[in-house]
Formats: structure tokens, sequence, C-alpha cells
């Protein structure tokens, strides 16, 4: 229990914010409800936040929204939820000056017409409790019940929080978020233009997003996906327990698109084994090549610096035109 407390800490580490100060100011097209952050250093189009929306579910939290430099009231646009918010669109504010450079690919596959027109909603997450918060949380209920106790006794020595909190996180994106987004935003509403993206714990959220809410999410991107759940060791019971979960939630094939990948290096390093129970499990439930992704980026490691050399490739598999 003690690696999963250390992996956690990982976690925190790699995912926290530099909260370094921006000036704001207000933006009358959002209804005042969210500020744009006029020193955002971006690529393209304009970045607004929430600092904190209120919530019955979730410790509440900042929430970023990009939108296209040619973005108007006058069409509509699709929308991407994506985890880990404050590490996708400006590297200087960032605990590792790294960022997904989520508005540089966007701008590029909608001025090529090589996604639909989208949007994309960043949602922050907090350190210290973001394993909690993005862990699958019903995936729980497929360890056995010796496993499970034996876990949460050692996490009670060990002084560390299993008090997961995942279907409150997606109630407060589905039930809370997503209505504000809407209402303040000229989005597309519907299931077939709301997708969900995210890495590591972030790609187990995502996974678990689609399962729970398929009728909210049409797809989901995966990416670096965290298959250890916690600590990568082996006779890991978690991996097992979050695929038997997958295995009896996929939403229907006909209907939903699921992308995965994962690289080979640092934690990346610890995933390829798991490559072909998640083949197996996808076929066996109809996805095919048309529908499914799980693809191998070797040498690259987890970072957002590897994440952003292949975001094209889940977006265009997400929001390509040529998937209408």
């Amino acid at each position: 229990m003690k690696k999963v407390v250390a992996l956690a800490f990982l976690f925190v580490t790699l995912f926290s914010c530099n909260q370094k100060e921006k000036q704001v100011e207000k933006s009358e097209s959002s209804e005042d409800l969210f500020v744009k952050l006029e020193t955002a250093v971006l690529s393209n189009g304009s970045l607004f936040r929430l600092d904190s929306l209120p919530s019955k579910h979730i410790t509440s939290r900042p929430v970023d929204v990009w939108l296209p430099e040619s973005y108007s009231k006058e069409k509509k646009y699709a929308v991407l939820y994506m985890h880990d918010g404050q590490m996708l669109f400006d590297s200087t504010t960032t605990w590792n000056k790294q960022e997904w450079k989520v508005d540089e690919w966007a701008s590029k596959l909608m001025h090529k017409e090589k996604t639909k027109n989208f949007i994309v909603v960043g949602i922050h997450n907090i350190p210290d409790i973001r394993w909690q918060d993005l862990f699958p949380q019903k995936a729980f209920n497929y360890l056995e019940e010796t496993v499970r106790d034996s876990l949460f006794s050692e996490a009670k020595k060990s002084h560390f929080n299993l008090n997961l909190n995942g279907d409150n996180y997606l109630k407060f994106l589905v039930e809370e978020l997503k209505p504000v987004i809407d209402n303040t935003y000229s989005t597309l509403s519907n299931k077939e233009n709301t997708y969900v993206a995210g890495s590591s714990m972030g790609g187990l959220m995502s996974m678990y997003a689609i399962c729970e809410y398929p009728q909210i999410f049409s797809s989901a991107a995966c990416i670096s996906t965290h298959w250890p759940g916690a600590d990568p060791q082996d006779n890991n019971r978690l991996s097992n327990a979050i695929f038997k979960y997958l295995e009896h939630h996929l939403p229907d094939s006909k209907t939903h698109r699921m992308y995965f990948d994962y690289g080979t290096k640092t934690l990346d390093a610890f995933y390829p084994k798991y490559a072909s129970t998640v083949d197996s499990i996808l076929t066996s439930k109809g996805y095919t090549n048309a529908n499914f992704k799980n693809l191998k980026f070797g040498g690259t490691n987890h970072s957002e610096n590897s994440w952003n050399q292949r975001l094209d490739i889940p977006l265009t598999f997400l929001l390509g035109n040529s998937n209408e």
C-alpha cells in the first residue's frame, strides 16, 4: 500500500499546477460567468475561466473554456471535455512548463477542415484528491471482498485516503458543468457532439465517463491510460477489476467510439502488457478499426510533451468530419 501512496504522490506532482495569477477581464459573451484570461499565452483562440463553480458533488475547482478564433454565436459547436485542465493550453503557468497544445492542434485541424468545429472545456484537478476524483469508482466492486477489505485496512494504516469520488466527479461534469456550458456557449448539446478525453488517471476517467453516461458522450480518448489504477506492481488486483468493469459496461459499439494509446518509457513502460487485454475486450463487444483504436507510440514517455506530439490523432478520430 505504501507503493499506492507513492504513486498517488507521483500523480499529484505530475499534474499539479503552478498557480500563477493572471490578469483577467470580464467577458460579455459568456454572460459574466467566465472571465477572459487576457495574459494567457496561446497559439490561437481565447481562454475563459470560471474560478469556482459551486458543486454539491465535489470540491469546487476552476474550469477553463477554450474558444477558437472563429467562434461565433451564429454557429453551433461540438464540445470536448478534458481532465487536468490546467495542463492543456499554456505552458507558462504549468508546474513543468509543458502543455498539451490543445489550442494549436484544435485550430489547425479545424482550419484544415479535418474536424468539425468544437470548443474545449478543461476541468482543473485538485492535486491532493486527484486520484480519488479520477479513479473509476465502480471498478472497486469487482474486487474480491477480502482484497477490498485489505486495501482499506492498509490505506488506513498509511493514512491514505481511499474515499473514492469518481461517481460524484461525473455527476459534477454531467449534472452541473455541462448545463452551464450549454447555456453559456453556442453548443451542440446532443450525445453525437459531446466528447471526453484525458491522460493517465484522466484516461481511466474518460473511459469511465463514457461507460457510465453513454447517453451523454459519444466518444472517449484515453491517452496513456493508467490501467494499473495505482501502483504498477505485479499481481495488480486493481487492473483486473478495472478490466472486469470495462467488460461489463462498454457502451454500444454501433453508436460509440473508443480511442486508447500508450507509450513505452517512464510510467508508460508499464502499459504495453495490457494492450492485448484491451483489444480482446473491445473486439469481443463488436468494436472494429472503424470505431476503436489502441495505438502504441514506441519511445514516448508519460508527459505532456509526448501527448502534444500525437494529439491530432485522437482529436481527428473523435471529431473528424469523416465520422459524421
